[in-house]
């Protein structure tokens, strides 16, 4: 697995190295993109990384870090800083950002 670093160092290689160029703020049913007023329902993206980055001593600096792409070809980073379950979220879309779906398999 690559070694992205910390939070900042993995957006920055996800954004510069992968092609995730967009921010998307994560909403109750869909995800958004602020910056050209577009957002996208819980089937019209996927989630190809994602990387938990955990804090040295404190659990508040917990984060999680999404790298998607959109059915239109949109890729994009997602930030959530306490996990999914924190916020007011549908199940639908608990059930496409949960970690477990996503980590990779270990053999």
């Amino acid at each position: 697995m690559k070694d992205y670093g910390t939070l900042s160092q993995a957006i920055n290689k996800l954004k510069l190295e992968e092609g995730y160029e967009h921010d998307f703020n994560l909403l109750d049913e869909q995800i958004e993109i602020k910056s050209t007023n577009e957002s996208y329902s819980v089937e019209e993206f996927d989630v190809d990384k994602v990387l938990r980055f955990e804090g040295m001593s404190n659990p508040d600096d917990n984060a999680i870090l999404y790298a998607i792409t959109t059915t239109n070809g949109r890729k994009g980073v997602l930030v959530d800083g306490y996990g999914i379950s924190s916020g007011q979220v549908s199940d639908e879309m608990m059930k496409k950002l949960d970690l477990k779906d996503h980590r990779p398999i270990d053999e």
